[in-house]
């Protein structure tokens, strides 16, 4: 397997807890893969590493030719590496709308001189900006309520704005921090029915989760995570026919 990203030996401690250790995995482009695992493996700390969130205390991360370890988080995703949340912090003060909004980088109405002196480019920037916004909350089912308070939203219709939030930049890899968590299944039917038809366009993704049967609907890979560390890789019905995975987590999460 080509590796899009990799982790190579990545480890992390808070305090005296090794969150992280010595944990390699890879990614392939083009593919969805799973990293599923029991509470307190590492899964998300994983994450908050790859995306510049915690800076690893040893360890690589290279996306897509790039050593990315350490680096801030803006620099990462402007790379084309981003991710969502387990808990979505959306803008209450805000409409739907109004919060995609916010996700572009490199908006030149954000610098002094160019909300002065560039008024006619900023205005095209954030038409542009504007008609993308409707095609993806058209895309997500959110479009009829654009213009509702982000705050007014139901969990499963958050989850797909910070999903939204995570595509208006056009990148190349998305992480999902538990997508199908607190979501209602209609609106997890429409998660699986999007992750399908992005993979197919060529976005590759990597998503904690802990159900089994979004894992099992969109995931080519699966990495399986024990005590800050890969335990086992391989497909679905690899990784969940091997016994140390029942061990360690199916025996709980089944």
């Amino acid at each position: 397997m080509n590796a899009f990203l990799s982790v190579q030996h990545v480890s992390k401690q808070f305090g005296g807890v090794a969150a992280l250790h010595d944990c390699s995995l890879s990614f392939a482009k083009g593919r969805v893969t799973g990293i599923i695992g029991p509470n307190g493996a590492g899964k998300t700390t994983l994450l908050n590493a790859i995306t510049g969130l915690v800076k690893p205390d040893r360890g690589s991360v290279v996306f897509d030719g790039h050593e990315v370890t350490g680096l801030p988080m803006h620099r990462i995703a402007s790379l084309g590496l981003v991710r969502t949340f387990q808990i979505v912090r959306e803008l209450r003060g805000l409409t739907v709308l109004e919060n995609l909004l916010l996700s572009p980088p490199h908006q030149v109405g954000e610098r002094i001189g160019g909300a002065l002196f560039a008024r006619p480019l900023v205005k095209r920037q954030d038409q542009k900006n504007a008609f993308k916004a409707r095609e993806i909350l058209q895309r997500l089912g959110l479009w009829r309520v654009a213009d509702h308070s982000a705050a007014a939203l139901s969990g499963g219709q958050k989850k797909l704005l910070e999903i939204a939030r995570a595509l208006l930049p056009d990148p190349k890899f998305i992480l999902l921090d538990e997508p199908a968590a607190g979501v209602a299944p209609p609106l997890l039917k429409d998660i699986i029915r999007l992750i399908k038809e992005l993979s197919a366009e060529g976005v590759s993704f990597a998503l904690v989760e802990h159900d089994m049967h979004l894992i099992s609907e969109v995931c080519h890979d699966v990495h399986v995570m024990a005590e800050g560390t890969a335990l086992v890789s391989g497909s679905f019905a690899d990784v969940t026919a091997d016994q140390r995975v029942i061990d360690a987590y199916l025996g709980m999460a089944l």
